[in-house]
């Protein structure tokens, strides 16, 4: 066998075995963001237009396995609102309602953070793909990853993804809608909370229109399950959550 075939084949079984461990690469960088199967996430979002502040937003987010999550809006002007995702499915349910609203995953919150944003956060569950180079990303060495969503209900129907080779930490992340347009950039911030490595802010940077960012910081996590009535969109409108 020629050097150049051999070069050419060592290169694909690379590339082979690069491909077989994403689902690895993408569990490993979800633990940045969820430490525990049943989760609490206490939330905060910041829209800034040419770098000034111009709103601010809190949200109680309840995620369990199934691709179930359950936010509570927790800011003066939304209080007593919810929005509810089910796999695909998404609802939002207003106060006094007897009917919840179905929304799409990209329903906007505040900002550039839309529902899917704050209610999902798994990239192990929702896209399949590859390693397809390197890259470094502010002086971070990058595993650089092509993600393709399993399902049209995501936000992003494809994900540029830039993990450190180091630990997997999610360092960027490039989101694509459905008509494959450049929607938004994310970059994360990891810090040291409770004792590991973790997520501890987003920021979304909007590649439409100029001058807007979102941040959305994980203010605290901690195990927690609540009752499966409540990932239900009718039981919602009779019932509200309270600890």
């Amino acid at each position: 066998m020629s050097k150049f075939l051999s070069l050419i084949v060592s290169l694909l079984l690379a590339g082979s075995a690069a491909a077989a461990d994403v689902p690895s690469l993408l569990k490993a960088a979800d633990a940045f963001r969820l430490p525990a199967d049943a989760l609490k996430v206490e939330m905060q979002v910041l829209l800034y237009k040419s770098s000034a502040l111009d709103k601010e937003r809190r949200y109680t987010v309840y995620l369990k396995p199934g691709r179930r999550s359950l936010v509570l809006m927790q800011s003066p002007s939304e209080k007593g609102q919810k929005v509810l995702m089910l796999a695909d499915d998404f609802w939002q349910i207003m106060p006094q309602s007897q009917r919840p609203i179905r929304i799409t995953a990209l329903q906007k919150l505040l900002g550039d953070a839309s529902a899917g944003d704050i209610a999902t956060m798994s990239w192990s569950e929702d896209y399949t793909g590859a390693v397809v180079g390197e890259q470094n990303v502010n002086g971070t060495p990058c595993l650089h990853l092509a993600l393709s969503a399993q399902r049209k209900g995501v936000s992003y129907q494809r994900v540029e993804l830039y993990l450190a080779k180091a630990d997997s930490r999610p360092v960027k992340a490039d989101l694509y809608v459905a008509s494959d347009k450049l929607a938004k950039q994310a970059t994360f911030t990891v810090e040291e909370v409770d004792g590991r490595p973790q997520v501890s802010a987003m920021t979304l940077t909007d590649e439409i229109q100029t001058g807007r960012q979102t941040v959305i910081r994980y203010l605290k996590r901690e195990s927690r399950s609540i009752a499966d009535e409540f990932y239900n969109p009718m039981f919602l409108t009779r019932n509200d959550l309270k600890d």
